[in-house]
């Protein structure tokens, strides 16, 4: 056990954003997403929703503040809603990192995206279109 890491976090997830760099995106998938299928590095995370690892990975990781983008979002399929979980998705961001921009691919093309993240957390995530892509940004020392 350590100091200050939150209780959420696997030791298997720790080790895998100490090991990502600048600019390496990591998927929080629900748990429909085909996370197998789609990348060699899945970690899983069961019982575990999206909001509850994201909350805790940001009090570690910070986000791309060089990148046009901090996060990536899933399309909705035409006539489906637009998914509540993405305001809490938008808040526990904006509460890191006030200045971020999200923006979204469309569903297949976000499959093919996701074969290029570091790694992809397959969680217990109920909600439909619940999958969040995060890009890792530049750790700064404290003095």
């Amino acid at each position: 056990m350590l100091n200050n890491i939150p209780k959420e976090l696997s030791p298997e997830l720790v080790k895998c954003l100490m090991e990502m760099g600048h600019g390496d995106e990591i998927l929080l998938a629900d748990g429909n997403y085909p996370a197998l299928t789609n990348n060699d590095r899945v970690i899983r995370a069961d019982g575990l929703g999206v909001p509850t690892l994201l909350e805790g990975i940001l009090k570690l990781m910070p986000l791309d503040t060089y990148s046009d983008y901090q996060a990536i979002l899933m399309e909705t399929v035409e006539g489906d809603p637009r998914p509540d979980i993405w305001d809490t998705y938008k808040k526990d961001i904006g509460d890191a990192f006030p200045k971020y921009n999200i923006k979204t691919i469309e569903r297949q093309n976000f499959y093919k995206y996701s074969k290029g993240c570091f790694a992809i957390i397959q969680t217990g995530e109920t909600a439909l279109y619940g999958n969040l892509i995060l890009k890792k940004g530049v750790v700064v020392p404290k003095d």
